[in-house]
């Protein structure tokens, strides 16, 4: 039976530890028996691990030799990013990626997982909010903070919270196949593949609050590009508003913004367009025209560019009841 260890560590995070319990517990082979076999380690066997914020404790019944056994290894992330990975944790971790065995993290457990080392060259994810500070802590891995898990083969790291059950669900497929992993995904509630990536959860600031300070040159310019992002603008347009040079409004724009006016434009209409899928009924040819988009076509181009998924993908995952 393909056994999976989940590794808990101090200051762990209950939902991370939980998720890869309660979705490999759920997986049934087609004569009913369990797909996996499950179990949580700590430092030392018998340990009581502390989880994050003092919430409550755990008692780990296996230690790091437990980690030898596994086909799978699963860490859960742990609140502080700062953390110093303890040597015979990192060591246990490395004796058992040399043999071959398979190690996901979930959320910010993808920080444990790069301070071995063995996410040097790949290409990894965590919870978009961490994602720059994991790409900035380990500058040799490839931080994607878009996409709701990575499997690199061998190493697997997934975006926050929900999206460990969708890299679960992606191993209990490879491992047993769609039907074993379908079913496993109607007991979790869960769709088997979502659509989109997590770039669809991210909450890009509105223009407004980008660092332009209350009083500066460009927050009136911004409001008004709030205003009238619905409108045919082009470059020239804006800098007759703002009063300069297009030269010198592109310069004194991104200054202040960190981009430029038609970037803030653009994204300024994608989430006008954003709130109306999330409130209206009203067709994309229409959301596209009252957002400002030349054509339906360059709408859903953009908007998946940004958002990382369809506008009829977004509504359904987003827009409330009536």
């Amino acid at each position: 039976m393909h056994t999976v260890a989940v590794l808990a560590l101090d200051d762990v995070i209950p939902f991370d530890l939980s998720a890869p319990i309660n979705t490999f517990g759920f997986a049934r082979l087609p004569d009913g028996r369990p797909a996996y076999r499950i179990q949580v380690c700590a430092a030392e066997a018998d340990a009581e691990v502390r989880t994050a914020e003092s919430a409550f404790t755990v008692r780990a019944p296996h230690g790091l030799e437990a980690l030898a056994e596994a086909d799978t290894i699963v860490l859960p992330g742990i609140a502080d990013p700062h953390f110093e990975l303890a040597p015979a944790v990192k060591d246990a971790l490395c004796a058992a990626a040399a043999n071959g065995t398979r190690i996901a993290s979930i959320c910010v457990g993808a920080f444990i997982l790069a301070a071995t080392g063995l996410l040097d060259g790949h290409r990894a994810t965590t919870h978009w909010m961490a994602a720059e500070h994991l790409a900035a802590l380990h500058p040799e891995v490839t931080v994607d903070p878009n996409v709701l898990y990575v499997d690199n083969g061998q190493f697997l790291t997934s975006a926050g919270a929900a999206a460990a059950l969708d890299m679960c669900l992606h191993m209990i497929r490879k491992d047993h196949g769609s039907a074993v992993a379908a079913h496993t995904a109607r007991l979790s509630v869960m769709p088997l593949e979502r659509e989109g990536g997590q770039a669809q959860f991210i909450v890009h600031p509105m223009p407004t609050t980008a660092p332009a300070p209350a009083g500066s040159t460009m927050e009136p310019l911004l409001r008004w590009l709030e205003e009238s992002c619905g409108q045919d603008l082009t470059l020239d347009d804006i800098a007759a508003r703002a009063g300069m040079s297009s030269r010198t409004l592109n310069r004194r724009f991104r200054e202040q913004t960190g981009t430029t006016p038609l970037q803030w434009v653009h994204r300024a209409r994608v989430r006008r367009a954003q709130y109306l899928l999330e409130t209206t009924t009203y067709p994309v040819e229409r959301i596209a025209t009252q957002a400002g988009f030349g054509s339906s076509t360059a709408f859903r181009e953009r908007f998946r560019r940004v958002v990382g998924t369809s506008p009829y993908a977004y509504r359904r995952a987003f827009r409330g009841a009536p």
